[in-house]
């Protein structure tokens, strides 16, 4: 990590590269012709404006104003800086919104209101409520931002949120409710000691209440030591947590369950942990320096310590980003006119929820590889981890619909899905296929069942309800994975070392007897985890397939090939990737099997390809790709592709739109299409492409992902007697559970 001087100059320069600042605006509909731009301005605008006019809630219909936040500020208590003032706020606030964008697709104007008077602040912002869908209130000193969240929550019909009290008590809140399932304490019975009196200190002591934490058994400390009843000057918030005695910090940590520190670095000694409760839960929330480090934290108890800071180079960071744009996610998709305790409860319950799922693999590697399980350095999920998303907001939003604050109903499992496709066209085709699979789970064999990855995936499957998972390896192996990873699940397993396999060697025998194996030899084949799980299949006794983690792919390949083979009316099986780059959708083949394919297969690949195309709900439109457009070269590299369009054709199976031979940029540009080569039979660009060889289709597919930032899917085997995919070596456990889930919904 560079030190402070160096990060100052880095984030100058960052900030200071053309064009200034973090944030722009861009266009959400066509502005290219005369036309567009009467559409977006004169003449056209003014039917969505008379609309507007008859029922104001049409301009949720019609504008932005449903994805639209307010970030609002003084700048007057900017976190570590203290009272800039508004306009030194600004590249905060703009921070701000690249967070709501990136983590929650929510746009932001941020507003920097030189207006110290709570009167006239109150009345901006409330004066602005017809532009946006909720307000972010950021950086407003204690006690002001209490009275105006207070009045803008009464005279605004949106949300409003101080993020700096509440999203700090929210995720410290999941983190409580994880470190009491670590600990094995009651909330009702906790006592907790906060360092700390300001605007957040507050919020996070009352939402704590809320959670279950009796409102006696909170004591509050300020720089004068403990808040007593008898104390001049006390708010109404704070008031209800004074205590009757008083003393000094070190007094009110002494056999406390919690430490909340929500005050400065460096305030709490060694001593202090030592003479807390047993197993003590301490959230040392000051930045950027903690008011005790981990280290010494942890090193002053030999009992647990679950210890939790706002700094990303340690364990349970307490960041607002898993808040805030997640819950404003949720109110706004409901359109809730405030965001109540309920929702916050919500939000809180769903973190600590998620933190104890299993962790995918992309999230893993995206913080350096750290083991991330739940238990003591694991009670929160990583801001960076998609399926906050998908947990936090349904469950806000199904919170505010419950308290009557939304003014629309979702369907929870369809918003969930419109969720998954803010995070890629990738997620939202596979949540349709996994909608299959859960419809009818089938039972898929995995070969490689004593891999780590694959024990993970077979537990996602049978949680999920996509699959019956079978693993196929050491059973012993497989036991102590799944303990030391915490996965409650009891999975079928079949152990080669503890499974009668004469019925499945018999059978290997008679399929290969005539390819020159043995009955010795087959008795030798099926300990092997891919041909014992490929005659599984054959037999009937598994439904579909997996393999591919820990292999060559020819080599796991070729068991599957050699026992269950290809379909009776299919001479050549194939490879395919699915392809996502925006909105759009391509298929990709083959780029796994087939090396010099002559026209037939090329043929026989298309049909293939667009059946799979089919399952994923996409109407097919194939490509046969070359060098040459429409004949434009005559080689006998071009011929092939030309001759397979002719085949396909003719054939009364291939219902769908195909053409080639073509170039790959003719092939997906519509202009093109319509105007140089508008006599192709292809009147949208193609969505299938097959290439003209494996080396193509390869080289092809890697730079659409690597370079064009494609998200892939794959590769899924087409052509196959029974559903069998087989992995590139390398996998994470996503794509295990992407590739169980179609091989399900093949069957």
């Amino acid at each position: 990590m560079p030190d402070g001087d160096e990060l100052d100059a880095d984030a100058l320069e960052y900030h200071r590269a053309a064009p200034p600042g973090k944030l722009e605006l861009a266009t959400t509909k066509p502005t290219s012709s005369q036309r567009d731009l009467s559409l977006a301005y004169s003449p056209g605008v003014a039917a969505p404006c008379l609309e507007i006019a008859a029922d104001p809630d049409e301009a949720y219909s019609y504008t932005a104003k449903g994805n639209l936040v307010g970030v609002v500020s003084t700048g007057s208590a900017v976190l570590g800086l203290g009272d800039i003032g508004a306009q030194a706020s600004k590249p905060v606030m703009e921070g701000k919104g690249v967070l709501f964008k990136r983590f929650a697709d929510i746009d932001v104007f941020d507003v920097e209101l030189d207006q110290p008077d709570v009167d006239a602040f109150v009345e901006t912002v409330a004066a602005m409520e017809p532009t946006f869908g909720g307000v972010n209130l950021e950086d407003i000193s204690a006690p002001e931002c209490f009275e105006i969240e207070a009045r803008l929550r009464e005279r605004m019909d949106v949300p409003v949120f101080h993020d700096d009290q509440h999203g700090t008590a929210i995720i410290s809140g999941a983190a409580l409710l994880n470190a009491m399932a670590v600990v094995d304490k009651d909330l009702a019975d906790l006592r907790v000691t906060f360092a700390g009196a300001g605007a957040a200190a507050t919020a996070t002591a009352e939402f704590y209440t809320h959670l279950g934490v009796a409102p006696e058994n909170v004591t509050m400390c300020d720089i004068d030591g403990i808040l007593t009843s008898e104390r001049a000057g006390l708010n109404d918030r704070v008031r209800p947590f004074a205590a009757e005695e008083g003393g000094d910090l070190a007094d009110a940590v002494a056999g406390a369950d919690v430490l909340v520190g929500l005050s400065v670095g460096g305030i709490v000694s060694p001593e202090m942990i030592r003479s807390m409760a047993e197993d003590p839960v301490v959230f040392a929330m000051a930045n950027p320096d903690p008011e005790i480090t981990y280290e010494d934290a942890k090193a002053a108890r030999d009992d647990t310590v679950v210890m939790a800071t706002g700094r990303s180079d340690y364990p349970n960071q307490v960041n607002n980003v898993l808040g805030f744009p997640f819950i404003f996610r949720g109110a706004l998709d409901v359109r809730a006119t405030d965001i109540d305790e309920g929702m916050k409860v919500a939000a809180a319950e769903a973190l600590a929820d998620l933190a104890r799922q299993d962790v995918p693999d992309a999230v893993v590697e995206a913080y350096g590889d750290q083991p991330l399980q739940f238990g003591p350095e694991y009670i929160i999920p990583k801001p960076l981890d998609p399926r906050v998303l998908l947990e936090v907001a349904p469950a806000v939003a199904r919170a505010a619909m419950d308290s009557g604050v939304a003014r629309r109903t979702v369907d929870l499992d369809a918003y969930v899905g419109r969720l998954e496709a803010r995070l890629g066209k990738d997620r939202e085709l596979m949540r349709i296929v996994r909608g299959k699979a859960k419809a009818d789970p089938k039972r898929v064999v995995l070969a490689e069942g004593d891999d780590e990855k694959t024990v993970r995936a077979a537990y996602q499957l049978q949680q999920q309800g996509i699959a019956v998972p079978i693993l196929v390896g050491d059973g012993e192996t497989i036991d102590r994975t799944r303990t030391r990873l915490g996965l409650d699940f009891d999975p079928r397993v079949v152990d080669p070392d503890e499974t009668d396999l004469e019925p499945y060697a018999e059978r290997l025998y008679e399929l290969r007897r005539r390819k020159g194996v043995t009955r010795r030899e087959a008795r030798k084949l099926v300990e092997d985890g891919d041909y014992l799980a490929s005659v599984m299949v054959e037999t009937g006794d598994a439904d579909a397939m997996l393999t591919g983690l820990t292999n060559h792919y020819p080599s796991a390949l070729r068991p599957p090939l050699q026992v269950v083979g290809t379909a009776p009316d299919v001479d050549y099986a194939a490879g395919v990737y699915l392809l996502t780059v925006g909105s759009r959708v391509v298929f990709c083949a083959d780029a796994t099997v087939n090396q010099d394919p002559d026209e037939a297969v090329l043929a026989e690949v298309t049909k293939q390809t667009a059946k799979l195309a089919g399952r994923f709900d996409v109407d097919p439109r194939a490509a046969l790709l070359s060098y040459s457009d429409f004949g434009s070269v005559d080689t006998d590299g071009s011929r092939k592709p030309r001759r397979a369009a002719e085949l396909l054709r003719s054939d009364p199976e291939a219902d769908f739109p195909v053409d080639g031979e073509m170039q790959a940029d003719t092939a997906v540009v519509e202009e093109m299409l319509d105007g140089t080569y508008s006599f192709s039979d292809l009147d949208e660009p193609a969505n299938v492409l097959v290439f003209p060889n494996l080396e193509a289709g390869n080289i092809g597919y890697k730079l659409l992902q690597r370079l064009g930032g494609a998200e892939a899917i794959g590769p899924m085997l087409v052509g196959m007697d029974r559903p069998v995919h087989v992995l590139q070596r390398g996998d994470d456990v996503r794509d295990v559970v992407n590739l169980a889930a179609v091989a399900v919904s093949d069957v």
